[in-house]
């Protein structure tokens, strides 16, 4: 039998662990899809087509798989800066977006770098800030738990930070900028602003990208696991002046992205028709779960612009959620983001979900009020 580790050099050894990765949390998740109605990660409830899957693992079968894939994904790049008519020299793509968050802090976050935050906002940008040394500027929501551009623009002005972050829609308030105040933004910013626009397919209008084709400063964050529902592939982009690009290539580790995922995506990029349908009836579908909740007159949400939405309830999130998973609804709790105590985050799945959480919904609350 093995003795029982040294504690003591165990200690001494996590005391090598750089103090600012040590005072984080891991990120767990749970990811069981076996639920009735999965409505906890904002993912598309659409898988990928079936001859899109055929077609990519023929592929995949007849590449070689002892071989490294290249460095970047080149066809991938140059398909989609053909698509978004950006230079390829603009674009980084990689493991989802989340791998590409941790590159920007790489590249421009350090022992006491500035970071501007609204909150509340996708947890991950706080996380990757402090682990590299940052130094988090937050901007406080409004009562409706929108941001006001003017306290953005303040922090921004005040603490000099050289990079901002805004998300828009925002996650996992739903919330978006209007595209006015993203360009006073970039205007205001003393150096970058990052625009997180994971859910922009479900956004109408101008986007970010037409604020960096005259803003050198502003880099935007797209992913392909939303809309695409690519999520289980893990692919995301970032966008910018092809000079500011290249510095971040600089700490983006090369050979990320498989064959596998790229030749998927190059599929789902010629798929408008498919993706644009997906987002019409998500779309539907959440106007039609936020109604559903409005009659019941005792539950509380907040308007969104993505494919998913907040809720407060009678019921603590602590007693809601495993009341409804019960009933094989999973949803996620939000509560300990700041300013959304009590409140849970709900996903648009596909109607038979939406319908089984409607459900279990009504009956948890009416039980609880009987």
């Amino acid at each position: 039998m093995n003795a029982p580790p040294d504690t003591d050099r165990l200690e001494e050894l996590r005391d090598l662990v750089r103090p600012a990765v040590r005072a984080r949390t891991t990120y767990r998740v749970a990811t069981e899809v076996d639920d009735a109605a999965k409505l906890d990660q904002n993912e598309s409830p659409y898988d990928v087509p079936p001859r899109v899957k055929q077609a990519a693992l023929s592929h995949f079968l007849a590449c070689d798989w002892n071989r490294y894939p290249p460095d970047r994904p080149h066809a991938l790049i140059e398909a989609l800066a053909a698509k978004l008519d950006w230079p390829e020299d603009g674009l980084i793509i990689g493991r989802g977006s989340n791998e590409l968050t941790h590159t920007v802090g790489l590249a421009l976050v350090g022992e006491g770098t500035k970071v501007v935050l609204p909150r509340p906002m996708f947890a991950l940008y706080d996380s990757v800030v402090r682990v590299f040394g940052g130094e988090v500027v937050p901007v406080d929501p409004q009562p409706d738990l929108s941001h006001a551009p003017d306290d953005v623009v303040a922090a921004m002005e005040a603490s000099g930070a050289p990079l901002t972050v805004v998300c828009s829609p925002n996650n996992p308030t739903g919330h978006a900028f209007s595209f006015e105040a993203l360009e006073r933004f970039a205007e205001a910013a003393p150096g970058f602003l990052l625009i997180d626009e994971a859910y922009v397919e479900f956004v109408e209008g101008p986007n970010a990208a037409d604020l960096a084709r005259r803003y050198p400063n502003v880099l935007v964050m797209r992913t392909f696991s939303k809309a695409m529902g690519l999520a289980g592939l893990r692919l995301g982009y970032l966008l910018g002046h092809p000079g500011v690009i290249a510095e971040l290539e600089k700490p983006h580790l090369p050979f990320l992205v498989d064959r596998l995922s790229e030749t998927v995506a190059l599929a789902m990029l010629e798929d408008d028709a498919v993706v644009a349908e997906r987002v019409r009836v998500l779309t539907a579908e959440r106007e039609k779960m936020l109604a559903a909740l409005a009659r019941r007159g005792d539950v509380e949400t907040v308007p969104s612009a993505a494919n998913f939405f907040i809720m407060r309830t009678p019921r603590a999130p602590a007693d809601l959620l495993p009341a409804l998973l019960g009933e094989g609804v999973r949803l996620r709790d939000v509560s300990a983001y700041p300013a959304l105590a009590g409140w849970v985050r709900v996903s648009v799945g596909l109607p038979a979900e939406n319908r089984a959480f409607l459900d279990a919904l009504n009956r948890v609350l009416d039980e609880r009020a009987a």
